[in-house]
């Protein structure tokens, strides 16, 4: 599932297209058009344009053009961003490495015949003409002390589901919130506003740390629990089975040894 170290990867091969003339506009699947945008809209705002920069809020994906129109292109589960029959990542935990074209759902073609596509195979993804950005927390790799502490104040929500709020903090998915958690031995269920000074600071240095070693790694799917994010599944740390649960409706699994 692509998570923000996915979509910066695909950030970083979308730079490979600044510069260029956008020749063809393709947009087949009206489904995946968001935001009130027609594929119609995507043809007049994009076609001859020139993206001049790339850049990416959490999960999102933004394209600047020279003259004002924005690319936003998000993801979902399966979303995969291909330019010049590349791929931006080897491959996704719980996604295909097929490559079939009826998941083609939106693509660029540009002068010089290259060409970006994005392929989805569940059709949970997004492209959008001008995404409002102002939706969207600060981005988890650069979120500081004091957003860290706001974001959490007097919360009842468990503390999973409010670090994966894309309002409030823009860029966590599933597997990295499970893995920061584990690592800063903090139980994903707890009140998120309940966590003491020392808590915060410890989620917040694990968090840029999860970020930056994951990264190195090659995705999100890299993590120390990963392989062990399964029934029966024994914690990597000390051995005690793993506790599998739904907070914030999402499957959660953690350590009910060390994670308090």
């Amino acid at each position: 599932m692509p998570e923000m170290l996915e979509v910066e990867a695909y950030r970083r091969l979308a730079h490979n297209v600044l510069g260029l003339a956008v020749v063809a506009v393709d947009a087949p699947d009206a489904w995946i058009v968001k935001g009130g945008t027609t594929p119609d809209d995507l043809v007049d705002a994009f076609l001859g344009q020139t993206f001049v920069a790339d850049r990416r809020i959490g999960k999102l994906l933004l394209l600047d053009t020279a003259t004002g129109p924005t690319l936003g292109l998000r993801f979902g589960m399966t979303g995969v961003l291909d330019v010049d029959g590349v791929d931006g990542i080897d491959r996704l935990e719980y996604g295909s490495s097929r490559r079939n074209p009826v998941w083609d759902r939106f693509g660029l073609r540009f002068e010089g015949g290259r060409a970006m596509r994005l392929r989805d195979a569940r059709r949970l993804g997004g492209v959008e003409v001008d995404p409002d950005e102002r939706r969207l927390g600060p981005d988890a790799s650069t979120l500081t002390a004091a957003q860290l502490r706001i974001l959490l104040a007097e919360r009842k929500a468990p503390l999973k589901a409010r670090l994966m709020d894309q309002s409030a903090v823009a860029g966590l998915g599933n597997l990295l919130t499970d893995e920061l958690l584990w690592r800063a031995s903090l139980d994903p269920a707890r009140p998120a506003g309940s966590l003491s000074d020392p808590e915060r600071r410890r989620l917040r240095t694990h968090l840029h740390q999860t970020l930056v070693e994951l990264a190195e790694r090659g995705g999100s799917h890299t993590g120390d629990l990963q392989d062990s994010r399964v029934r029966g599944g024994r914690c990597p740390r000390d051995g005690a089975e793993l506790q599998r649960r739904t907070v914030g409706g999402r499957t959660t699994y953690s350590c009910p040894e060390h994670q308090r």
